[in-house]
């Protein structure tokens, strides 16, 4: 069912990390972790539009600015 809605899971991984790539430059951290899954999110939007996809994608984008700020 879920390769149905979003494309086949590794071509979802592979596309999720060429955007998590492109956003990072790598190096793994929470700060990234967020941005990871903010590009999970795009990539299933790509494949296939759900609302619930850019509710996450922005779920995850208030999550990271709450980190951000909670380092401080």
């Amino acid at each position: 069912e879920t390769d149905k809605n979003y494309g086949p899971f590794s071509e979802r991984m592979d596309r999720a990390a060429i955007i998590f790539n492109g956003m990072t430059g790598l190096n793994i951290t929470g700060r990234e972790m967020f941005k990871a899954m903010v590009a999970l999110k795009f990539s299933r939007e790509s494949y296939n539009h759900k609302r619930d996809n850019l509710l996450d994608a922005v779920a995850y984008i208030q999550g990271l600015e709450n980190h951000i700020n909670e380092s401080k």
